[in-house]
């Protein structure tokens, strides 16, 4: 359970916003843009970017069939519930039921459906749950689950961050006290649907009070909104590359939002790197390849068009972002595009008909390795691209995709963000270290961020003692921070302490109650700490602030199993997997309870569900040795020892089954690693010793039993007597 609070989950959301220079020039409901711009109101409504945020309805629920997710062996479908759509979702029992129901009310779309739709859940504190069913345009249609999602035990739910939300809508509202780093990411008010007109032109009150004024003056109404026709090429560009720009969606990080700077706060027209700074691979680290879904903007800087443009070639020259025409329309368009460059009498006739499609050759549709359900347009242009971009992959998990190196900044550089970056993600923690110390020594920026990243980093680097201290730092800056006293509790809890990072518990959710996550961090530290009282009633207020978390109700009912109220925890456990099917955690607290209530075939129906973990197959292995299966019994106790070869009674046990089964070479080299591993071991003595008699070894038989019989268990020792005696030799 400790591991749920020794986790540091890290956020991309930064600090509170800024009063920007611009702030008297107001949003203002972009159907007024309408007003005056009737046409290209019109046509923008039926781009990607216009749909790309709505609310549920049939034409974005195309064929709602059920999607069964076999890894997980769990079904999922849309469902219209009344006026309004749900997700359900449900396993199938041993007897054919349908068990583990559950539903999320489907509040909003995010997604045009060009590509993918992905479906959100609004909880009552405000926040946004990614659900885990998306619908993919590729094959005609097709539901699967999303992004990272595919694997056996998939979560219930992604939060969405203010990070998603800014490249998918325009402007919502965040309450007070939720913009800083690391704050629950919470949307206030009713959400805006879709990317407006001010999200590539800056807030549009002094361009409406202008154009409507008593004498409108054309200059002036042209000075009071931003065009990027306007600007300089790299500005312009940037109005696009503030969504379109993402190095790589690997937790490098691709993006840190400064920390003086509000998540919304982007204004077209000013340096991006005001707002925020990217990062990217290092170069020679095999990545210069990649190729993901909102790459766009990196993969044409990539082009040798673009890099001999010297900034001619922007987004705008192949797109009109107020009509994005699309099949043979779409084709003629870009076709001449490319033609103001290269000249039809200067290009390969053989090669290229009049009819040739130069994006379909050049720049072709290609499979990207982050959204496997879909693809979508390279742009990167190249000579001759590579074959079969479209070939089906599968998702990529684990720690082998994971990078680890130098993160290095992509355009404007900030030195001290650069050192960052280094560590945000633990990408290159043992170098990032001591140059983020420098760094902070070097500036003494006033900001908390900083010092909580290096106490973040210290924490990974299980480094508690300068962890604690970075975050003491911290809040000195921040002194109220309810999620700075949070993360100061786990280095002291790391040294050893035990009131210590009670109190910072505790001063966290006196500083903010409203947040569930610090009260379920909480309960796991006085759980932890022998509490148990108290440890529950924390678990409850997490639960009452946010009932629809699978881990608060599963950690729940894992100390009220531990103290002895089984009806209440299952109950609980029950509660967990109805939100999440596959839980596997839960899965395997099921089974122990069940196998230790004799219910076997039900163990055995929640173990295969449990994950593949040591202490889940010994505890699969011995139900399964109970019931008689002793194959099967040897099969998962063999993977518990694959997992973990530090147990000496799964070796015992082992050793025990295979002495049965008349494999008396391999039984006696599991009793022998159990000895090993724990020499006071009088089961293992006990069992080597009777089959080294049986064997005729009647020295090392009686050795053995010698050292049973300083077992503590009476009972070993009177079976240890009895085998001496056996041998003829005195106890």
């Amino acid at each position: 359970m400790l591991t749920g609070f020794l986790a540091i989950t890290l956020s991309s959301c930064s600090g509170p916003e800024v009063v920007n220079a611009a702030a008297a020039n107001d949003f203002v409901d972009s159907r007024a843009c309408a007003e005056c711009h009737a046409d290209i109101a019109r046509t923008y409504a039926k781009t990607g970017m216009a749909q790309a945020f709505s609310v549920p309805g049939a034409e974005n629920m195309p064929n709602p069939e059920p999607y069964f997710h076999r890894a997980s062996a769990t079904w999922y479908q849309n469902v219209a519930k009344g006026a309004e759509w749900v997700q359900r979702w449900w396993q199938v029992g041993r007897k054919g039921e349908p068990v583990h129901v559950g539903e999320s009310k489907i509040d909003y779309v995010m997604g045009s459906g060009h590509l993918v739709r992905t479906y959100l859940h609004r909880t009552a504190r405000g926040t946004l749950i990614e659900l885990p069913l998306a619908w993919y345009a590729e094959k005609g249609g097709s539901w699967a689950l999303n992004p990272g999602f595919d694997r056996p035990d998939p979560p219930a739910g992604r939060r969405i961050g203010y990070d998603c939300m800014f490249c998918h809508n325009s402007y919502p509202a965040i309450p007070a006290g939720h913009e800083h780093a690391g704050a629950e990411p919470v949307f206030a008010g009713e959400l805006p649907k879709g990317i407006d007109c001010q999200r590539c032109h800056g807030p549009g009150g002094n361009h409406v009070r202008t154009a409507k004024g008593a004498s409108p003056n054309l200059a002036a109404i042209r000075s009071s909104i931003v065009n990027s026709s306007r600007l300089k090429a790299d500005r312009a560009m940037e109005v696009c590359a503030q969504c379109h720009l993402e190095t790589t969606v690997r937790l490098l990080p691709n993006v840190i939002r400064r920390y003086d700077r509000g998540p919304f706060s982007y204004q077209p027209g000013e340096t991006l790197s005001a707002f925020q700074l990217a990062f990217d691979h290092a170069p020679g680290s095999g990545k210069e390849d990649k190729f993901e879904i909102v790459s766009s903007v990196y993969r044409l800087k990539q082009s040798k068009c673009f890099l001999e443009s010297q900034g001619q070639l922007s987004c705008t020259t192949c797109h009109n972002p107020h009509d994005i025409q699309r099949g043979q329309a779409g084709i003629q368009g870009y076709n001449q595009s490319c033609m103001r460059c290269h000249e039809p009498a200067k290009i390969a006739a053989t090669a290229h008909a009049a009819t040739s499609n130069c994006v379909g050759c050049h720049m072709p549709k290609r499979r990207p390795e982050d959204v496997v359900h879909t693809v979508v347009t390279d742009h990167k242009i190249q000579r001759r691209p590579a074959a079969n971009l479209e070939q089906e992959i599968a998702e990529r998990h684990g720690p082998e995709w994971e990078y680890r190196g130098d993160v290095v900044p992509y355009g404007d550089q900030d030195d001290l963000y650069t050192a960052v970056a280094q560590v945000t993600h633990q990408r290159n923690l043992e170098r990032g270290i001591p140059r983020l110390q420098a760094e902070i020594a070097r500036k003494k920026p006033e900001r908390p961020e900083f010092y909580m990243e290096l106490g973040d980093a210290l924490q990974h680097a299980r480094r508690p003692e300068e962890s604690a201290a970075a975050y003491r730092l911290a809040l000195q800056k921040r002194p109220g921070s309810a999620l700075l006293w949070a993360r100061l509790a786990m280095p002291l809890r790391a040294s050893g302490k035990t009131r210590e990072p009670l109190e910072a518990m505790l001063k966290s959710v006196q500083a903010d109650p409203g947040q569930p996550e610090n009260w379920h961090n909480l309960g796991l530290l006085q759980s932890s700490l022998g509490d148990k009282k108290a440890a529950i009633a924390s678990f409850r207020k997490a639960i009452a602030l946010d009932p629809e978390s699978a881990d608060f109700h599963n950690s729940l009912g894992a100390v009220l199993a531990e103290i002895g109220q089984a009806q209440e925890a299952e109950s609980e456990f029950r509660a967990a997997l109805r939100l999440r099917p596959a839980f596997a955690a839960t899965h395997a607290h099921l089974a122990y309870m069940m196998a230790n209530r004799g219910e076997f075939e039900q163990a055995v129906w929640h173990y295969e569900r449990a994950g593949e973990g040591a202490v889940n197959q010994f505890s699969y292995g011995i139900t399964l040795a109970r019931m008689n299966r002793l194959p099967e019994a040897r099969v998962h106790l063999q993977k518990s020892l694959d997992a973990d070869p530090n147990q000496p009674l799964a070796h015992e046990v082992l050793g025990r089954l295979l002495e049965a089964a008349g494999e008396i070479p391999s039984a006696t080299a599991h009793y022998r690693e159990a000895i090993r591993q724990r020499p006071g071991f009088g089961q293992a003595h006990l069992n080597l010793g009777a089959l080294l008699a049986r064997q005729g070894n009647r020295t090392e038989a009686a050795a053995e039993f010698r050292l049973a019989q300083s077992d503590p268990d009476p009972q070993i020792r009177q079976v240890a007597a009895s085998g001496l005696a056996a041998l003829g030799i005195r106890p």
